[in-house]
């Protein structure tokens, strides 16, 4: 009887852990006016790595066009889009990881790309065709530093 189940709880944990990283895919992701309820990974955000791909030029490079004085040994902050400071006062949860993912479903005519879609834009460069500019963790990622942003 031990056995059998320890077997059914290794089973659910095995198929819940394998559910939980499942992506949702870009093109499945549900808005609500403009908010992302659910985890698109089912796994939480890691805020230093989501600092990390905040400031890095290659990946979101959210600093092209935001200010943030959390990363003060990044040069050459954006003034086109709001500060990032205070961020988490100004948006919850649900309406960063909206933004994040594709920000013309809260803000029309915004200039900010997409960071979570495949289709729906031009791309000039042929092999980032139909690819989405971050992968669904590292939206988390970049939602979980938001947050950290009092």
């Amino acid at each position: 009887m031990r056995v059998l189940i320890a077997t059914a709880v290794a089973s659910v944990l095995g198929s819940t852990v394998a559910f939980a990283g499942a992506a949702v895919a870009p093109g499945e992701v549900k808005f609500d006016n403009g908010t992302v309820a659910a985890s698109l990974t089912g796994v939480a955000g890691d805020a230093a790595e989501g600092r990390v791909v905040f400031a890095n030029r290659k990946l979101g490079n959210c600093l092209a066009c935001h200010t943030n004085t959390q990363i003060p040994e990044e040069s050459f902050h954006g003034q086109v889009g709001p500060t990032l400071d205070g961020a988490a006062g100004r948006w919850n949860e649900a309406e960063l990881r909206g933004i994040v993912s594709n920000s013309k479903m809260t803000f029309e005519g915004t200039i900010m790309p997409a960071f979570y879609v495949q289709s729906g834009y031009f791309r000039p460069i042929e092999k980032f065709d139909g690819v989405s500019i971050l992968t669904a963790q590292q939206v988390e990622d970049v939602v979980a530093y938001l947050m950290t942003l009092k």
